[in-house]
């Protein structure tokens, strides 16, 4: 058995380390390397120099010269509960006669460790970390990374000094990159996988051209050995950041378990917003002569534990594909997957996208894939593991007709979707249509969510949102779950939507590209609904950031006599909305006259749908989207990766109590 798992392991950190193309997720390696190590320790006498728990990642590619690492570059242990972290700190406290121990916690990034060495301040040579001993040189490709710096700063470093650090893509510019791409090239599927390929080009003009980027976390070997050097960790990490090496600023001291697990939790929940992938926590001990005390087992020091997070990527077989309709007619692949847990949550279904993604993939029912999900996103496949794939796998066929009302399918020119023909005939969109309208930022009819909508359309109580206001009492009490109290709500509610604006009437309507902002362009511009629907191409084309792909939907919308009938029964039952005031953007001075502005965050003041009202009334323009051409970015409490990625597009960015300075 413990030869068969060394076989495994080391097969999986060829694809790993040499390859960059993982064939099983990072829960499933740990799995088996545990399952070795624990085998090893009952049977020592088995133990082998060649094991994967005597050593690190594979050896390095021919294809870059070597470099032997002075000082070997090893791997940590893992910790994966609350429980194996305590008993860690036990067992140091244990083996360190004086007491107390002081830690260092650091975000463990999902990157890959680069070895980098300077002479005299000079940057000289640049390595993988390889087999922990021997890694590949890649120095001309590290020199191409910006925030690597090819002169130290300052003069008290070492004449010869190795650092170490974790080079990464982060999540905005692995976005970025995969959109650069063009359509007949293969898309990475990871960050990680991103800053692999990118790290190890043999050609390093491409390497330059992808957006690398560094932590530092700590020192390699060093001559001669400075006595002014701090005897701390933390003081040593400080010392980078004067030498001009970036260190990760959510790096934190603990001084008990308590501690600990207080920062584990808080990276947990902050890691969405990170603008970069971690994949747990590192704990060092602080002080560096307990660390020599502590020393090293055969791959790994004593002072030191990474604690993994819930995995957030796992494998499972996908057993078959389902094809839902949604809105706007688009039809959507549906993965369904046999159940396994991914970061903490049972996971059964996955995205698939569209048809060109399901080609891009390759992926089969019957296949072996890689799921991947992360916070509140909607899981997806990451790949197909085509070394597993049997022989009894079908191709996933796209269908010609709607899964739903069996109208054809259609694809239009320059666009990935194919969408059914059926319009308000199909009773998949008309749910969807529905569940749209009565949704808060439409016409917000309070109680009227996706199940009831579902409800009322199965039992043919309503065909389209007209209908929502001719339902009398005794049909909604008779549904499930609902009663003559809840019936009398939903009436109420259907009665106090009634009253509301012409721009959330127009994005109530579900008209294709027409968003709440371009909504609320249009009212603004054509002030009433018989003027915007007579509006010809030009006069459309005349509105703030109307393009020709909203004005084409705009002008087929209106075309259509059932929409205009449809339009007719909404407000012969009584919708209605007041003339709506001078279009913001009419004033041409102030601070956010004709500016750009995202807010993300938390506002303690207003919700962000009041503080947008409040930058298009001093009129600004507001998008939910960060580019180069934003000029405001206004953060509140928690602000993520918009935060990130404005400083490196060097926005300006406005702290809640500075919008509001400026608004008054």
């Amino acid at each position: 058995e413990i030869q068969s798992l060394r076989e495994q392991l080391d097969q999986h950190n060829h694809h790993y380390y040499v390859l960059d193309d993982p064939i099983i997720s990072d829960a499933e390696y740990d799995t088996l390397f545990n399952k070795l190590s624990e085998l090893e320790k009952q049977h020592p006498e088995l133990i082998s120099a060649n094991s994967p728990t005597q050593r690190v990642g594979a050896s390095p590619l021919k294809a870059f010269g070597s470099v032997v690492h002075q000082l070997p570059m090893l791997s940590l242990n893992n910790v994966f509960s609350s429980e194996q972290l305590t008993e860690f700190y036990q067992r140091t406290h244990k083996n360190l006669t004086e007491s107390p121990i002081e830690w260092v916690c650091e975000p463990k990034l999902d990157g890959l460790a680069v070895s980098l060495t300077y002479n005299n301040g000079q940057l000289i040579q640049a390595a993988t970390r390889g087999d922990g001993h021997q890694g590949e040189d890649i120095t001309q490709n590290v020199r191409t990374i910006r925030s690597v710096p090819l002169q130290l700063s300052g003069s008290d470093y070492p004449d010869l000094l190795e650092v170490r650090g974790e080079v990464f893509i982060s999540k905005s510019g692995f976005e970025s990159l995969n959109n650069s791409l063009e359509s007949n090239e293969k898309k990475f599927a990871n960050p990680r996988n991103a800053a692999a390929g990118s790290l190890r080009q043999l050609d390093s003009q491409i390497t330059a051209k992808r957006p690398l980027e560094i932590y530092f976390y700590g020192l390699g070997h060093y001559q001669p050995d400075h006595a002014s050097l701090p005897k701390t960790h933390w003081d040593r990490l400080q010392k980078l950041k004067t030498w001009g090496l970036r260190i990760n600023p959510e790096i934190q001291t603990a001084m008990d378990v308590d501690d600990l697990l207080a920062f584990y939790n808080q990276l947990l929940e902050k890691r969405p917003n990170l603008d970069y992938e971690i994949d747990g926590i590192v704990y060092k001990v602080n002080h560096l002569e307990q660390q020599e005390t502590l020393g090293f087992v055969s791959r790994a020091p004593r002072w030191a534990i990474a604690h993994k997070f819930p995995a957030i990527e796992a494998t499972t077989e996908l057993l078959d594909v389902e094809f839902q309709v949604g809105r706007t007619g688009a039809i959507t692949p549906v993965a369904k997957l046999a159940p396994v847990e991914v970061g903490g949550v049972i996971v059964r279904n996955a995205t698939l996208h569209n048809q060109d993604e399901i080609e891009r993939l390759d992926v089969r029912i019957g296949d072996t894939v890689i799921v991947y999900r992360a916070g509140d996103v909607i899981p997806k496949i990451v790949k197909p593991i085509t070394a597993k794939r049997p022989k009894r796998t079908r191709k996933i066929q796209f269908p010609t007709q709607c899964p739903i009302c069996e109208s054809p399918l259609a694809q239009e020119e320059d666009q990935s979707a194919i969408r059914c023909t059926g319009g308000i005939t199909c009773s998949a969109q008309m749910k969807e249509s529905i569940k749209h309208f009565a949704s808060r930022r439409a016409m917000d009819i309070e109680g009227l969510g996706d199940k009831l909508v579902e409800q009322l359309v199965d039992q043919k109580l309503i065909e389209h949102v007209a209908d929502l206001f001719n339902l009398n009492i005794e049909d909604i009490a008779a549904l499930e779950r609902m009663g003559k109290k809840s019936a009398t709500n939903l009436l109420e509610a259907l009665e106090t939507s009634k009253s509301t604006t012409l721009a959330r009437f127009l994005y109530a309507l579900g008209i294709r590209e027409v968003g709440e902002t371009t909504a609320q362009r249009l009212a603004e511009h054509f002030r009433s609904l018989p003027s915007l629907i007579a509006a010809d191409e030009e006069a459309l084309l005349a509105v703030p950031d109307i393009g020709p792909v909203a004005c084409h939907n705009l002008i087929t919308f209106f075309s259509a006599k059932r929409h205009l009938a449809l339009i007719d029964q909404l407000q012969n039952s009584g919708v209605h909305w007041p003339t709506p005031e001078a279009p913001a953007n009419t004033v041409k001075e102030g601070f956010f006259a004709g500016k750009r502005c995202v807010l993300t965050g938390t506002l303690s003041k207003m919700s962000r749908d009041q503080a947008k009202a409040l930058i298009q009334k001093a009129g600004g323009k507001v998008s939910s989207s960060l580019s180069a051409q934003t000029d405001y970015l206004i953060a509140g409490d928690k602000a993520g990766s918009k935060l990130t990625k404005a400083k490196q597009l060097q926005v300006t960015v406005l702290s809640e109590e500075a919008f509001l300075a400026q608004i008054e």
